[in-house]
This record gives C-alpha cells, structure tokens and sequence, in this order.
C-alpha cells in the first residue's frame, strides 16, 4: 500500500513532535484487502471516541485513558452508526507493518462502517527513527486521513496497574502535556459529546465478537 496524495502532503513523522499526515478520508476503490486483518467487536452506537490497538502492546489502553476514550481490544468496533476510531501504533517495523495492514483494511472497505479519525504514532524506543523506519512511518502516515506522532515518554513506563492482572495505565490527571497535546487536537476536530461509561467488551452487554481472520 502506498501513500495517498489525495488530501495533502505526507510528510514524515519525526519522533519528538506533534506532526499531522493527511491521507484518504474514505475508502478508496481499487484496494485489495489483507490476508490477514484486524476482528470486529460490537460496541455501543454512541459518540465516544474508540481507541484500536494495531497490535499487542501498542499503547491501546495508555491512549484510551489519556483521551477519554474506550479500547476495543484490537478489534474494530461496529455500531448501528459509524464509530469514531483512532489508530494506535509503534514505530518499530512491526507496528508500522501492523498499522499499514490496519489502513490497507480500512481502505478496502473490509472493515464496520467507521469514521477513521486517524493513526497515532508512539515510539518504541527514545530516540530519533533510523532512516528506514522514518521511510517506512512516512509511508504509513499517507495512508490515514490524518496522523500523529507523539515524544517518548518515560513515566509512561512508571505507570502503576490499577488492580492486579490490570495493565499499567497512566492516570487522566498525570497526562503527559504531549498527550494532551493529542487531546486537544482530537477535540478540536470532533464535537464535545458525553462519554459513556460502559465497556463495549463486557461480553454480557456486548456479546458478540469475532476473531482476528
């Protein structure tokens, strides 16, 4: 898959800042659909913004609490109306491959009818991206109606679980200010709407799911 040229310039994303990427706004025609793609999880149809982890332990649950938002467990949420989702990704080769699978799904639209917010970029490490990875991130980036990406950040790394067996999360009043950068953004280009509280993956209010293909 290759960037889009169709809303803007992709610029590459630098480790360190906070740089927007433009890419398509909607599925494009043309495109074939990965092998092998993210599941889908019935959620609530509601306006919260849901948080999509392109792979395992990409900063899907940190995200969704610094934002506000809900994790949908590395599954593409699917409502009686189109779900605002927001990306996650690393910027290790594997994240990046994971998100340009993830943006190749959406695009073929062989994903629920969602509105794509855009792909978050989290490093994996501190550090400027080598070369490669930088190419490959610009890549990626124009495949998404927007893109950010975000500064290493070491508390993240101090961040206490909430109960045992949880996985560690930042507080929303310890949000690192890069973060709230995100947040601010997102608001400024989403309507301020109420935040349900209920999870769509508790299973007895949201029963199906369907599995990675």
């Amino acid at each position: 898959m290759t960037a889009s040229t169709t809303a803007g310039p992709a610029t590459a994303p630098r480790v360190g800042e906070l740089d927007h990427v433009s890419g398509p706004a909607a599925p494009q025609p043309g495109i074939t659909a990965p092998a092998h793609g993210l599941g889908v999880v019935d959620v609530p149809a509601d306006d919260r913004l849901w948080v999509l982890g392109a792979h395992g332990g990409a900063g899907e649950t940190t995200l969704a609490v610094a934002l506000s938002g809900t994790g949908t467990d590395r599954r593409w949420p699917r409502a009686d109306q189109p779900a605002r989702v927001l990306l996650v990704a690393r910027t290790h080769l594997t994240g990046l491959r994971a998100a340009q699978r993830a943006a190749q799904q959406w695009a073929a639209g062989a994903t629920p009818a969602v509105e794509l917010v855009g792909l978050a970029l989290l490093p994996d490490a501190p550090g400027r991206l080598p070369k490669e990875l930088h190419d490959v991130a610009r890549i990626v980036a124009g495949g998404f109606p927007r893109s950010w990406s975000l500064p290493w950040e070491e508390d993240l790394r101090l961040a206490e679980p909430k109960l045992p067996g949880e996985l560690p999360v930042v507080d929303a009043a310890d949000v690192p200010r890069s973060l709230r950068r995100l947040a601010t953004d997102l608001a400024g280009l989403l309507p301020a709407r109420p935040h349900p509280t209920d999870s769509p993956l508790d299973r007895s209010t949201h029963p199906h799911q369907e599995g990675q293909s």
